[in-house]
Parts: structure tokens; C-alpha cells; sequence
């Protein structure tokens, strides 16, 4: 893998969860890293930056900074999100403004910052962090869903406006074993059942996200844009795989099996 050595990598939302993982990883890759979050944690993964991601000043303030004291950004990972979950018909006009402002206009908004801070020969990299609740309904979190599905999409349309400068990207996790998701099925071992029911028999870990990225930041990865990368364990099991219905002997091209 690539060494980021040398590189400045911004990762918003990055103090616990997903957001730290992907910090950490790009650390120990030998990037500088800057860290934006509304809160700062007792222990934060590089240069902490306190930034309300829903307020396009507060990101603009927070990328001058960046500027002023590291004068690039080579790699943006747009990890800040999340919603309320509710029935759709119960979200007020602020909550589903929020969900907007956060999972979509802050992402826009710090990758507008960080073009003018990226290398013009090339080689800058936006990963923004998606979701499968983006791709199939989602109900209980419609409007999480349809922010995500809108920032898949402008993932592609930057890719377009902005290559070859900047490559842009998208990760699609599953359900991915952070503190608060722990707490929302009851604690590790309610959900490492409900992990046991994904094809890979486990959900994911935020390092596997967070390996992602990495990999989608890196030279490695210098040709793909514009894509979204599923990290979600195989996906739901089909309904007849979990009732074990498949037949013992993968059938031939001529249907006899042989």
C-alpha cells in the first residue's frame, strides 16, 4: 500500500467510531491528519479542529486553518453523519434539514474547501463515507437514506467536474460495529447475532472501513473514480440461503450439475 508520508489527510467526524479508525489508519500511514468534529475528544487522532460540519463558514473557517498551518490537502474523507431515525411521517422541517445539511451540504462544502488546497499536477483524493441505506429502501431512517443516495450521487458529479486534479470516491458500509450501533441492538452480543446473519458472518470492523479508503486514497486505486465501494459483508442473505434451501451440488450451464 501506498505511503501517505508527506500528505495531509482531513477526516471529518473523526473522533470516535469510523471517523477515528479512518484517522488512525491514514497515521499510521504516514499522514499528517486533521481531525474536524463538532466535539473534541479527551484523545484526538492529530491536529483537532472543533468545526460545526452542518455550517458552511464553520468549514470554511476550519479549512483556512488547515491552510495556515499545513498549507495542502492531499486526501478529504467525508465521514460526518448520521440521522435521527423516525417514521417519515413524523420528521419535523428541522430534523430533515439537519440530515441534509450534515450527510450532503457538509460534504460539499469541505470539498469545496479542499480543492483549492489540493496539488494541481493531480493526486488529491475525496472519500465520502455512504451507506447501503443509500442503495435499497430504508425504512425507519428514510430520510438518512435518501442523504446518502444524494451523496453518492454528487460523489459521481465531482468525480466528473474534477478530475484529473481530484479523484472522488464513495464506501458503502453495512452495519459496522461502532459503540452507538452496539448500543442500538442491545449490546456485543445481540449484535454479533445480528452479525452472524450476514453472508461474511460477521459485521464489519470500523478498520475494515477505514482499510477502505485507504486503499481508495491511494495510488493504488489512481484510476478509480466516480466509484462506490460496498464494504458490507456480502449483503443481506437471501431468503432462501437462510432458510438452507440451496441445493447440495451447484447445478452445470446444462442444468445437470455435472
Amino acid at each position: 500500500m501506498t505511503s501517505f508520508t508527506g500528505r495531509v489527510a482531513v477526516v471529518t467526524g473523526g473522533t470516535r467510531g469510523i471517523g477515528r479508525a479512518v484517522a488512525a489508519r491514514f497515521e499510521a500511514a504516514g499522514a499528517t491528519v486533521v481531525t474536524l468534529a463538532r466535539t473534541e475528544p479527551r484523545q484526538a487522532v492529530g491536529r483537532f479542529i472543533a468545526t460545526d460540519l452542518g455550517s458552511h463558514g464553520a468549514v470554511r473557517d476550519a479549512f483556512r486553518t488547515v491552510a495556515e498551518e499545513f498549507g495542502r490537502v492531499d486526501v478529504l474523507v467525508n465521514n460526518a453523519g448520521g440521522a435521527r431515525p423516525g417514521a417519515a411521517l413524523d420528521y419535523s422541517e428541522a430534523a430533515a434539514r439537519a440530515a441534509f445539511d450534515l450527510n450532503v451540504l457538509g460534504a460539499l462544502f469541505a470539498a469545496q474547501c479542499m480543492y483549492p488546497l489540493t496539488p494541481e499536477h493531480g493526486g488529491a483524493s475525496i472519500v465520502n463515507i455512504g451507506s447501503v441505506a443509500g442503495t435499497r429502501p430504508s425504512p425507519g431512517t428514510a430520510l438518512y437514506g435518501a442523504a446518502k443516495a444524494a451523496l453518492a450521487s454528487l460523489t459521481k458529479s465531482l468525480a466528473l467536474e474534477w478530475a484529473p486534479r481530484v479523484r472522488v470516491n464513495c464506501v458503502l458500509p453495512g452495519p459496522v460495529l461502532t459503540e452507538s450501533l452496539t448500543a442500538y441492538y442491545g449490546g456485543p452480543e445481540a449484535a454479533a447475532v445480528v452479525g452472524q446473519g450476514l453472508p461474511m458472518g460477521r459485521m464489519a470492523e470500523p478498520a475494515d472501513i477505514a482499510d477502505a479508503c485507504l486503499f481508495l486514497a491511494s495510488d493504488a486505486a489512481r484510476q478509480v473514480s466516480g466509484a462506490e465501494l460496498l464494504v458490507h459483508g456480502g449483503g443481506e442473505a437471501p431468503r432462501f440461503n437462510r432458510a438452507g434451501h440451496l441445493p447440495r451440488r451447484a447445478a452445470g450451464i446444462d442444468g445437470t450439475g455435472e
